[in-house]
């Protein structure tokens, strides 16, 4: 099968300002995958291409790279499950949110320095056990599928808050401190989310699901973070306009079954806070040059009592 390989080029030795691509003509099996063209064209057409891999077997995670530009592990894509219509191409690129270093190798960093800022270690404070400090395995089991990630970064390279904001944490920092809070050996819970409660943690994720999408072992950062969400407010942590915005959003659908667009930002900032109104006084001009503007009488919803059943049910399993 032939196949055309479009790979993102940059050397910073080189005289050519900024990245391009080169595009590859080569021959290759149904079954190759990504990894096995670039290999392929660094071997037999340019040796001059720079890639990471190792394992070859999704377990290493150094192979994330943007491919027909969504992150993948170039490992496990098969070519035949991602050419473009009509093409016969596969674009390649470094993964995002990161400095390329040279072609598709990426500096990882400001990745380890935000995994090293969560603290990823056990904290206990309590007497040490004779032995070991033994966990059941129910909570083993529920941590299983955050304890998969393999620090590929492929949800740091299509995260759309970090496209935008560098000193948001980012989905692998956060889930990782997902892994420690949730683990019953760890004692320092009530700390680590109040630092995840500041700026650049657990509120600023949009919840886009770009993460969740593209995470090859499945560890749903996304679901993670607002789980931490929902911990640093039982512990009290309810200050931030992240968690007053969810609050409010709650009480608003309980008491009319729908939104109140217009009580929600009140009840986030305060109605007398009125740097952030003033910020949202653009978005209503344009609601309203629109047609979007929220209705000025909030009625409740035909079935109301049926959603704020939905409501009770959700507190009386808690």
């Amino acid at each position: 099968m032939d196949v055309t390989i479009s790979v993102s080029r940059y050397n910073p030795d080189s005289n050519l300002p900024g990245s391009y691509f080169q595009d590859y003509q080569i021959e290759v099996d149904d079954s190759s995958t990504v990894l096995d063209a670039l290999i392929k064209v660094r071997e037999e057409i340019d040796g001059s291409l720079a890639l990471r891999c190792s394992c070859r077997s999704a377990i290493c995670g150094s192979c994330a790279m943007r491919i027909n530009g969504q992150a993948r592990l170039a490992c496990n894509t098969k070519i035949t499950d991602i050419l473009k219509r009509g093409s016969g191409s596969v674009s390649v690129e470094p993964a995002g949110n990161m400095t390329v270093v040279k072609d598709l190798v990426v500096d990882f960093s400001p990745f380890w320095t935000k995994v090293r800022q969560i603290e990823p270690w056990l904290q206990p404070n309590r007497p040490p056990p004779e032995q070991e400090y033994i966990a059941d395995d129910d909570d083993m089991l529920h941590l299983a599928g955050v304890m998969d990630c393999i620090m590929c970064g492929a949800c740091v390279s299509d995260c759309t808050v970090l496209n935008v904001d560098k000193n948001f944490l980012g989905p692998a920092a956060l889930a990782k401190a997902y892994r420690f809070v949730a683990d019953p050996r760890d004692d320092a819970d009530v700390i680590r989310l109040g630092d995840l409660n500041k700026y650049g943690g657990i509120w600023d994720c949009t919840r886009c699901m770009q993460c969740v999408e593209v995470c090859p072992k499945d560890v749903d950062p996304m679901s993670r973070i607002m789980a931490l969400r929902d911990k640093a407010m039982e512990e009290g942590y309810t200050k931030t306009y992240g968690a007053r915005h969810a609050k409010a959003f709650s009480d608003l659908v309980e008491h009319s079954g729908w939104l109140n667009e217009l009580q929600l930002p009140i009840r986030t900032f305060g109605l007398f806070n009125v740097k952030q109104m003033f910020k949202l006084f653009p978005v209503g001009i344009r609601s309203i040059i629109n047609g979007k503007l929220p209705p000025i009488v909030h009625r409740s919803i035909t079935g109301v009592e049926n959603v704020r059943r939905i409501f009770e049910r959700v507190r009386d399993k808690r």
